[in-house]
């Protein structure tokens, strides 16, 4: 874009500016629509779980306008701020939380080449960045002048710092095989069949997907890992005393992050935009290939958010020594054991039988996969598998 504005005149830095404006309008409109989608479909997903009907009447049988209601109608609701609170840190809470999680959203590929913001250190760009949104819920905390607030707060701090640990070391697993922190790249490793993604290259990075995974939970303060809203004891935690707009930047920067961690695991671990199916005997267009790939990712880290919709609603809350313990006890050893397991098995496996391996663990992976997905199916009196067959 930058090129065609430069053809038609315009100074470098304008079209530069030009440039900016519109993919930070793109991206700002798409984190909002995510945002309402996902909030639906929680909706939807916590009733089937729980077997009731979730939203039908606006917008249809379906719902498809009840979030878009919500939206206008905290637009419209009064927007208090307590005496005890700070005003300054009361506003800027929110704001830096949702700030932290957009910037995220620059350096995501979405496709090859569809990027706002291309650089070679893309995955250490969005880690350092999402990190700041913890600063956001400490202002809100701090700033709100409560003690529900504080304690949702502080419980944010000592939760997120402490999963960052595992979660980082789960993403340098295949930072390892593909000796690279850009996101591109690393998913340009995977084209081919779907045998050659990450998920599939030995026992330690498919280990190290499910750490991820989990560690994602708590940084995105989902349940079981809900603790620093935690309703039935700290009302609602950090963001108990916001209401209207503000408070809807709290739920715009946790969907926007669950999508965000759900993308960088999509190209660390799933092939990224890569179907991982035998190319088609046609070349699509330039704009209809990146289209297509733009679906495929889409596809993709979709299904790991309702991944973790149905952990929230299928699991209980944990107690916050229990959220630590799980962290520091458990997946901070395990994730150490897969770094030092994945770097070995580059050294002295890899060479050896490494290719040949990764094809039959692929296989035996989708087929004890295939095979769950079918007893959930058949199994229906079953009530671990009950929920699903509703």
């Amino acid at each position: 874009m930058i090129a065609f504005l430069e053809t038609a005149g315009l100074p470098t830095f304008l079209a530069q500016g030009i440039t900016a404006l519109f993919s930070a309008s793109i991206l700002i409109g798409f984190v909002a629509f995510s945002a309402l989608f996902f909030i639906w479909l929680e909706r939807k997903v916590a009733a089937r779980i729980q077997d009731r009907l979730g939203p039908t009447r606006v917008g249809g049988r379906f719902g498809w306008l009840q979030t878009v209601a919500d939206g206008i109608k905290l637009l419209t609701k009064e927007d208090l701020i307590p005496e005890s609170a700070d005003p300054f840190l009361f506003r800027l809470g929110p704001y830096l939380a949702f700030g932290g999680v957009f910037l995220a959203f620059l350096a995501l590929p979405f496709a090859e080449g569809w990027v706002a913001y291309p650089i070679s250190i893309s995955l250490f760009f969005m880690l350092a960045v999402m990190s700041t949104e913890i600063f956001g819920v400490l202002l809100a905390g701090i700033g709100s002048g409560s003690k529900w607030a504080l304690f949702g707060g502080i419980r944010e701090a000592a939760q997120v710092v402490s999963y960052e640990i595992p979660m980082a070391i789960s993403v340098l697993i295949p930072v390892i095989l593909a000796g690279s922190i850009d996101l591109t790249l690393i998913t340009r490793q995977q084209s081919g069949l779907f045998w050659n993604w990450n998920l599939f290259h030995d026992p330690f990075t498919f280990s190290a997907f499910w750490i991820y995974l989990v560690s994602s939970l708590a940084s995105c303060k989902r349940a079981p890992f809900d603790l620093p809203e935690a309703e039935s004891e700290l009302v609602a935690g950090f963001h108990t005393e916001y209401s209207g707009l503000r408070w809807s930047f709290f739920f715009m920067a946790e969907y926007g992050a669950m999508f965000a961690v759900s993308g960088i695991a999509t190209h660390l671990f799933l092939g990224g935009w890569h179907t991982g199916l035998p190319a088609a005997p046609f070349i699509l267009p330039g704009w209809l290939a990146g289209l297509f790939e733009l679906f495929v990712f889409l596809l993709k880290s979709w299904f790991l958010v309702f991944v973790m919709m149905w952990v929230r609603w299928s699991l209980p809350r944990l107690r916050i020594d229990q959220v630590l313990v799980t962290c520091l006890k458990y997946l901070l050893p395990i994730s150490f054991f897969l770094f030092s397991g994945v770097c070995l098995w580059q050294v002295f496996v890899m060479p050896w039988i490494g290719p040949l391996f990764r094809v039959p663990f692929a296989i035996l992976c989708i087929s004890l996969a295939a095979l769950t997905l079918v007893r959930m199916i058949l199994r229906p009196s079953d009530p671990y598998y009950k929920t699903l067959h509703r």
